[in-house]
């Protein structure tokens, strides 16, 4: 008994020692050391800018400063002391958004070699600002000496707004969050078979009539983003270094668009009505192709995703369509499985066309795709054979496997409401300590990996209250798990640096899980 309780005592002073030797930065940093000061940030704090490409940066640095604790920081071009500086370094071989963040009681400098990096380094002394110990209109902060880097270059969350619309305050709210946290790809999911949700100018009705109704209600009034809206959601998230990806969902997922244009539809089945578009047509080539000029000018991210998921879901129709029977003659098609890789080949040769890179989820594998030229969204955790045959091909390729990075799964087994897989949930636990050397088909081809994804479908999220409460706090787990390095994450350690997120999370307004309110659940469906 007495042996058992030194053990816990032991472990547990261990515990707080480990602690108090991190910082309280989400994700954590790649390397780092406590120094024996601290330095105070007031209205005398002034912000300096050697480089004019890191303007930008200090600006934002300024505006969030100001935001989150009514102290206007002045920008100068040099400063003595009680200064924060941002400095651009010398490029070198390292990885293109490391910085380094020294702090003491006379200054602290931020340095990198690009603003990426300049950026990231601002948002670590941000998180240590909004945790600081605020008192008379000051902020004293413990210092600290990090050196960091990101795992991965794909630090990526995708929205699904087809099945239910969250509009553009969330939108750009979700984008804050993701700059808090350093995830840099907003993968937006905005064509199904719930909605169409872009304006697109030669096709009105896209939008007009594909934009009518949600997942639980199919006859409400028609939502959708503007160009004037995509526009500045857009610059919104540039601001914040998080390039926007668009998906425009074929040649399955297709009913809002063939609600509008019933002329390209290749019919579906009677649970997936109108599910595709029509292969057999030239037509629907052109069509799509106008479609994708236009997405293309919206998004400077160079990258469309075209889906090419679950098209046996509602294929049906192509096998006695006079039109794909023409086609399957014309190129000598076996099957409608190889009418499928026909489109799909035909519609990113498009896309490439458009100076753009084709990315498509993990079904597309077994289509003679450019392989530099396209990016794999693994997603079938069950199917871990198209994951191998992606990258002994050698594709590239985003992991966000159902188990454990999809967001509508639920995080808890006594919650109900929401999606498991064979009884299985995605825990915030197993969020954190998601690795791709859980998966043997890597090994040998971890420079294919270019990063993680959670991806949030929104059939049982039907508001913003349920998105905030399966999001939050699992972003936090996910931003660790693909910046941190799988051998520097410590879950334990990783739990107490949640606990200030969640005051974050409350003084926000969000309605984010926590397994001790369970009630929040009952609030999530509104």
């Amino acid at each position: 008994m007495i042996k058992s309780i030194l053990i816990s005592t032991i472990l547990f002073f261990a515990l707080q020692r480990a602690i108090a030797q991190q910082p309280d930065i989400i994700p954590l940093p790649d390397h780092f050391s406590k120094v024996d000061a601290d330095f105070v940030l007031s209205s005398g704090t002034v912000v300096t800018v050697q480089d004019k490409e890191f303007e930008k940066v200090a600006l934002f640095f300024q505006q969030q400063v100001l935001e989150y604790t009514g102290i206007s920081l002045p920008l100068k071009t040099r400063a003595k002391d009680r200064s924060v500086s941002f400095i651009k370094r010398k490029k070198s071989g390292k990885e293109p958004e490391s910085y380094s963040l020294e702090m003491n009681d006379k200054y602290i400098i931020i340095s990198s070699s690009t603003d990426r990096g300049a950026f990231d380094g601002a948002v670590s002394l941000l998180q240590l600002i909004r945790k600081g110990g605020a008192k008379e209109n000051a902020v004293n902060l413990s210092c600290w000496k990090i050196e960091d880097k990101p795992l991965y270059s794909w630090r990526g969350f995708m929205l699904d707004e087809s099945r239910h619309f969250m509009g553009k305050t969330k939108v750009k709210s979700l984008l804050d969050w993701m700059a808090y946290y350093k995830l840099n790809r907003f993968h937006w999911h905005l064509t199904d078979q719930n909605g169409w949700r872009i304006e697109i100018k030669k096709y009105p009705k896209l939008a007009l009539v594909g934009g009518i109704g949600n997942y639980t209600d199919p006859f409400t009034s028609a939502t959708f983003y503007t160009q004037e809206d995509i526009k500045e959601i857009v610059q919104y998230a540039g601001q914040r270094f998080i390039e926007v990806i668009p998906e425009i969902d074929m040649p399955g997922h297709a009913r809002a668009a063939n609600m509008a244009y019933p002329e390209y539809s290749g019919g579906g089945t009677p649970k997936y009505p109108d599910y595709t578009f029509n292969p057999g047509k030239e037509s629907t080539y052109s069509y799509l192709s106008n479609v994708l000029k236009e997405i293309n000018v919206l998004f400077p991210s160079h990258m469309i995703h075209m889906g090419g998921d679950e098209v046996s879901y509602g294929n049906k129709n192509w096998e006695t369509d006079s039109d794909v029977k023409a086609l399957m003659q014309q190129h000598a098609l076996a099957d409608i499985a190889k009418v499928e890789q026909y489109f799909v080949s035909r519609m990113a040769d498009s896309i490439r066309e458009l100076n753009n890179k084709v990315l498509v989820w993990d079904e597309a594998v077994d289509t003679n795709l450019p392989i530099n030229e396209t990016l794999v969204f693994w997603w079938r955790q069950n199917k871990p054979e198209q994951l191998k045959k992606a990258l002994d091909k050698g594709f590239s390729v985003v992991l966000c496997p159902r188990l454990p990075l999809y967001f509508d799964f639920v995080q808890d087994s006594l919650l109900t409401n929401g999606r498991k897989w064979e009884g299985k949930f995605n825990s915030l636990e197993d969020v954190y300590s998601f690795s791709p050397n859980n998966f043997p088909g890597t090994r040998g081809h971890e420079d294919l990996v270019k990063g993680i994804q959670a991806n949030l479908w929104t059939e049982t999220i039907p508001g913003i209250p349920r998105l905030d409460f399966m999001l939050f706090p699992r972003i936090c787990a996910l931003a660790e798990a693909a910046w941190t390095s799988p051998e520097k994450r410590n879950f334990k350690l990783f739990e107490n640096r949640l606990k200030p997120e969640l005051g974050l999370f409350k003084k926000s307004g969000l309605n984010f899980y926590e397994k001790k309110y369970m009630a929040n659940e009952i609030m999530g469906n509104n």
